[in-house]
């Protein structure tokens, strides 16, 4: 008995040796990144840390964010999906434990009277069947010699991981998509404002021509173009309604909401535009973006999974021991300890000819990695490459607002000069027609500029992993 204690002591002793030889341990790989974006100063403090409350104080702005975030459809299905990957990291934890089982079985056996066993029952115990009846325990344990256990709970942990930071990166895309769309939205009210206010006004246009006409000064074909300009800005008018409302129903379904209005009781030219919003140094994107760090956490379950491929093709170690009570009459069944009984086994079983299943596993798994290698370093190319195009555009939006500001003042002015020189003679009614086209087009282009700048600006903040604190 004692040497059959030695050579177990042994075996244990070289599996606590020998585990987590399987696979490498996870080392990040090297990903060339620039020291600063663009011509942005490197800094330590970036804006993603600020919560997205902080970054968006509207406070219609900050409802409609909330609620999506409580009830979008594809933030609860990531929710979901952490709950499953966390039931399989408890899985993976309890692999370390022993398996039992319990079972309890009682059968009959009538053999034919004919057979041996029914000729020896009727003439040895004077019956013609046979009872058996069994309760028993029965424990299996596998070491883990090799640490492809060890490996199966990194992969499902680092999975779990993957999937929260899967949710994460989810919430800040929501987070942009909410705000864009409410930016979107007031753009839109703007701009029916700007078309309500030109229908007026090209009315106004039309009215004064039609005393032309009748001054004998023009003939109908102004007063058919002037009308024309007026039914272009009318026209205008349930476009932007019906975009308007198409908006609203978005944000809705993002609210997880059915199709409906939104309440908004601001204006576009109320939020202010950050243009010098600090980006942190590149490195650090790396490890803040949500989608980013799921990317690494793929790649660290690909590795752990190598691992696990390598461990099925060696010798696996168990232990068995089984035992409980068992009686060939029911009565007999608990006569303790007459009834008891017990085993105990060991076994080595080692892989030989799988139908190179094993082997594919192996060369799979390492396939699989080496994708996920680059995919992480994807993730981190258009990290960086998104910061950058985001703080281009708020440099070059600004530069078109500044453009844009002065060319409106100046298709206004000249409506103004066209319809006062129109009404002495020194213009002709083409001229008041096309200023006032100008100026219309010009207000249009203003406003959307300025969305396009708040959603730079959301961007910006999406991009660098702002907007799931």
């Amino acid at each position: 008995m004692m040497q059959y204690s030695k050579y177990l002591i042994a075996i244990l002793t070289a599996a606590s040796f020998a585990a987590c030889k399987v696979g490498k341990d996870y080392r990040r790989p090297e990903v060339a990144v620039p020291a600063q974006f663009g011509r942005t100063a490197a800094s330590d403090s970036t804006v993603s840390k600020a919560s997205w409350r902080q970054f968006f104080p509207d406070p219609a702005l900050q409802q409609l964010i909330g609620d999506a975030l409580v009830n979008n459809f594809d933030l609860q299905v990531a929710l979901k999906r952490i709950e499953s990957a966390s039931a399989y990291v408890k899985q993976a934890k309890a692999a370390m434990l022993p398996s039992v089982t319990a079972n309890a079985t009682a059968n009959t056996t009538i053999p034919s009277k004919n057979s041996l066993n029914g000729l020896s029952l009727e003439n040895f115990l004077k019956t013609n069947h046979i009872e058996d009846y069994n309760l028993g325990v029965g424990i299996s344990w596998e070491i883990d010699i090799w640490g492809k256990i060890r490996r199966q709970k990194e992969a499902a942990l680092a999975t779990y991981l993957q999937s929260f930071e899967a949710a994460k990166a989810i919430q800040t895309g929501l987070v942009a998509n909410v705000a864009n769309s409410y930016f979107n939205l007031l753009m839109l009210d703007e701009q029916l404002r700007i078309a309500r206010s030109n229908a007026t006004l090209s009315d106004t246009i039309v009215q004064m021509i039609r005393m032309q006409k009748t001054a004998g000064d023009v003939t109908e074909l102004a007063v058919q173009q002037a009308i024309i300009q007026q039914q272009a800005a009318e026209l205008l008018i349930p476009q932007l309604e019906q975009a308007a409302a198409i908006q609203e129903n978005a944000i809705r379904i993002l609210m997880g909401q059915m199709p409906g209005p939104v309440a908004r009781n601001t204006t576009l030219d109320r939020f202010k535009v950050w243009d010098d919003l600090s980006t942190g140094v590149p490195a650090a994107v790396i490890s803040n973006r949500p989608d980013v760090k799921a990317s690494e956490l793929g790649l660290k379950a690909a590795n752990a999974n190598v691992g696990v491929a390598q461990g099925a093709m060696y010798p696996a170690l168990s232990l068995t021991a089984n035992g409980g009570l068992n009686a060939y009459e029911i009565g007999k069944w608990f006569s303790i300890p007459n009834s008891l009984f017990g085993t105990v086994a060991g076994n080595i079983a080692q892989p030989i000819f799988q139908q190179r299943r094993l082997k594919t596993q192996l060369e799979v798994a390492k396939v699989e990695r080496d994708q996920a290698v680059i995919l992480f370093r994807q993730s981190v190319t258009n990290a960086v490459r998104e910061v950058s195009d985001a703080l281009v555009q708020l440099d070059k939006l600004q530069e078109q607002q500044t453009i844009a500001t002065s060319r409106l003042e100046t298709t206004q002015k000249a409506v103004f000069n066209a319809r006062l020189l129109f009404r002495s003679g020194l213009a002709n009614y083409l001229e008041v027609i096309s200023a006032q086209t100008s100026s219309l087009q010009a207000e249009l282009a203003q406003a959307d500029i300025r969305r396009q700048r708040l959603s730079a600006m959301v961007e910006l903040y999406r991009s660098l992993g702002g907007g799931y604190q």
